[in-house]
Formats: structure tokens, C-alpha cells, sequence
């Protein structure tokens, strides 16, 4: 009864650390534990060599996208990408992925693009609800590329290599761009203009936005290769990104510097709280041996891997409808992957399953945050943008079955085993 009552306190919009704090605390009652045994999780958490790329990770990407990097981005793929037939759409969805995996939380995306992409859409001739849906969509389409906060945060919790995590989310994202190019072309293109290629604007835009394209690579390049840890890749991300918007491009001054700074440590602060209680609170499940009795209730109900994915998939479908990404990742991962081990399901396929998972709620109601954004930003009924979401919900739930079905899609560097 009192889990039941926490539940619909989180739904009803209470702030998560106030619920998992409650929870924690209720719960190292019932088991006659010292409370202070939560705080000690926190010391631990502090300790984790990976911690401090996440802070870091988040300064490089509010940096980023206060100091003009989307309009850099746009530039660059329309001149690479906007001959093609559907070109601007595929202008659409790249930026929207890459600037997704800088800023970490794909509203940001839609708040940052929504501007420069929609009209853009609209003035080549798209359909409305195809370039309303397209935008909406596409805020959460970079969730696995490096340096996206959600993988790290995975990482994080269930103590996987990060660089494999990036690795491994590079081919599912490269799917799932074609597939969503595949329907623009099919769906979306009729009547739009196609442009000349010209090499001087693509010279142009490459111009003044290598160095933002850069980032993503050398990200992918340090960690794939072992050069750097990833605490030393998030500090030397962040350092580049500094220079780059500082002195380089000269778009932000040190009292917007001030502002930046402050939106990514109020991110980065709700973050840690969230996660050292759910931490607390996942070893004191463990030690009520609550993931043993869910094991053995799946042993009991489950007689495959394939069976265990399906049933997965959708549990971690309705977690994403009623919560944010972040804290399902917290929360599900510590439950989900001694499961997944009894299977013989590998952890960074599990970690690329339950983040496309968390990917698909960001458009699904009730807390489906690119839904709610989307509407404000383009002046459109909540309802509205859902309807126009679908068909690209629809593509990100054949992808999702692919990725799930398929694991050499997740570990086609390890030779899919």
C-alpha cells in the first residue's frame, strides 16, 4: 500500500527526490536500518570515477547550444543534405540527433531547432502535420549518440564500459535516420523543391561549423580507440566547447557564461540527488532481497530470452509514458539487469534496449515531454501534435523491435556476441 501511494504521488507530479527520499526513508524503517546508510551511497556514488563526466558532459552541450551551435548545425546539412529528394527532411532529423546527443535532453532540441526547422519545412511545401511531427519526433532521435547524458547515466548504474555503450549506439542511430529518411521520402517529399548542390555553401558551412562536428567524433574516436578515460574525454570536451563558443566563435560573453554555467548545474544537481537516493534505495530492495523473489517470479513465469525481451519492452514502455528518462534509467536498470544476466542477455545490449525504450516516451502521453514542448513552442493543441507524432512513433516501434530482436545491431563491434 505505501509503494502504491508513493507511485501516484510521482504521478501526480510530485518532484522525484521528494518521493524517492520518502521511500528510502520508509523503507530502511521497515527494515530497522539506520537511515544514514543512504548518505553512505552517496559517498560511494562521489567515489565512481565516471561521476564527473556527466557535469562536465552537460557544460560542454549548454555551451554548445547557447553559443549558435544549432544554427552551425542546420547550415552545414542543409548545404551537405538539401539536394537531395526530401533533403530538408533529412536536414531535419540529423541536426535534431546530433544536437540531441550535445544537449543531453532532447526538449532542449525542440526549443533550440524548433525555430529554425519548422519553417524550414513549411516554406519547401511539407505538409503541416508532417513537419510538426517530424520536429516533434526527431528531439528524440540522438539518445544514443556520445556525448548523450543517457548512456552515461546508464553506465553509470550498471557499471558498464561507456565507450562500448557509444560504440555500440552508433549503427541502431544510423538505422533508424534511414528509416525515418525512407518515410520522408516516401511521404513527406510530395511537391517540395529540391536545391542545387553548390560546393561553395557546403565549403562555407563546413567553414564555420567543423569544429562543432568535430566533437562528436573525437568523442567516438577517444574512447573507441583507449586514449582517454571517460572522465578525461568529458573534461576536455567541455574545455573545447568553452574555447570554441569563448574565443573562437565569440558568441557567448562571461556574464552569458554565468547563465550557462548555472542552467547546467541545476540540471546536473537534480540529477545527482535523484540518483544517490535511488541508489540508497535499490540496496535496501537488495537487501529485502526484492530482485532474488522478482528472479525467481520470472523464472516461474518466463521460459525464454525472447520471451523476456517482449514482456521487457513493454513494461519499459508504460515506464516511459509516466516518467522522465533519467529517472526510469535510475530506477529500472539496477531491477532489470540482474534479469537480463539470468538470460544470458548482454548488459550494453540491455543498456541500447532500455534507452530506445526511453526513447519512444518522450512521445507518448501522459509525460511524454516533447509532446507538452512541442505544443508550446509551435502553438499547436497537445492533441494535435500527438496525432502527428504517430507515424514516426510507428517507425521508432519496428526500430525498437529490431533492435531488441536483433543484438548484432547493438554488438556489431564485438561481432553481435
Amino acid at each position: 500500500m505505501t509503494i502504491l501511494l508513493f507511485v501516484v504521488l510521482a504521478l501526480l507530479g510530485m518532484p522525484l527526490f521528494i518521493v524517492l527520499g520518502a521511500a528510502a526513508l520508509t523503507a530502511s524503517r521497515d527494515a530497522q536500518l539506520d537511515p544514514a546508510l543512504l548518505i553512505v551511497e552517496f559517498a560511494r556514488l562521489a567515489a565512481s570515477p565516471n561521476l564527473v563526466a556527466i557535469p562536465l558532459f552537460v557544460l560542454a552541450g549548454a555551451t554548445l547550444g547557447q553559443g549558435g551551435a544549432p544554427q552551425r548545425l542546420v547550415r552545414f546539412f542543409n548545404a551537405l543534405l538539401g539536394w537531395m529528394p526530401s533533403g530538408i527532411a533529412w536536414v531535419a532529423v540529423a541536426t535534431c540527433m546530433v544536437f540531441t546527443a550535445f544537449s543531453g535532453a532532447s526538449g532542449v532540441t525542440i526549443l533550440a531547432l524548433g525555430g529554425l526547422l519548422y519553417p524550414m519545412l513549411k516554406n519547401e511545401h511539407y505538409p503541416e502535420k508532417f513537419a510538426l511531427g517530424l520536429i516533434t519526433s526527431g528531439g528524440s532521435m540522438g539518445l544514443l549518440l556520445p556525448p548523450s547524458l543517457a548512456v552515461l547515466l546508464y553506465g553509470v548504474v550498471a557499471q558498464v564500459n561507456i565507450g562500448e555503450l557509444f560504440v555500440a549506439g552508433l549503427l541502431p542511430t544510423l538505422i533508424l535516420f534511414a528509416m525515418v529518411g525512407a518515410y520522408a521520402l516516401l511521404r513527406g517529399a510530395r511537391g517540395a523543391h529540391r536545391h542545387r548542390f553548390q560546393w561553395h555553401e557546403l565549403a562555407a558551412a563546413a567553414r564555420a561549423g567543423w569544429a562543432d562536428l568535430l566533437l562528436p567524433v573525437g568523442v567516438i574516436g577517444g574512447l573507441a580507440a583507449g586514449w582517454l578515460t571517460v572522465a578525461e574525454l568529458a573534461a576536455c570536451t567541455a574545455l573545447y566547447a568553452l574555447v570554441l563558443e569563448t574565443l573562437v566563435h565569440r558568441t557567448i560573453s562571461v556574464n552569458a557564461l554565468v547563465w550557462v554555467a548555472y542552467e547546467a548545474a541545476t540540471l546536473v544537481g537534480s540529477l545527482f540527488i535523484i540518483l544517490g537516493l535511488s541508489l540508497g534505495l535499490t540496496n535496501l530492495l537488495i537487501d529485502a532481497q526484492v530482485p532474488m523473489h522478482l528472479l525467481e517470479w520470472v523464472q516461474a513465469q518466463v521460459t525464454s530470452p525472447l520471451e523476456f525481451l517482449m514482456w521487457m519492452n513493454l513494461a519499459l514502455l508504460a515506464v516511459g509514458c509516466m516518467m522522465d528518462i533519467f529517472s526510469a534509467i535510475v530506477i529500472v536498470t539496477p531491477l532489470l539487469l540482474p534479469l537480463a544476466l539470468h538470460f544470458g542477455i548482454h548488459p550494453v545490449h540491455l543498456g541500447i534496449v532500455i534507452l530506445a525504450n526511453l526513447e519512444i516516451g518522450y512521445l507518448t502521453p501522459p509525460v511524454g515531454i516533447n509532446l507538452y514542448l512541442a505544443s508550446q513552442r509551435f502553438k499547436q493543441p497537445v492533441l494535435a501534435v500527438f496525432r502527428a507524432t504517430l507515424p514516426f512513433l510507428g517507425i521508432l516501434l519496428v526500430w525498437l523491435l529490431l533492435l531488441t530482436y536483433i543484438p548484432a545491431l547493438s554488438l556489431w563491434r564485438s561481432g553481435g556476441g
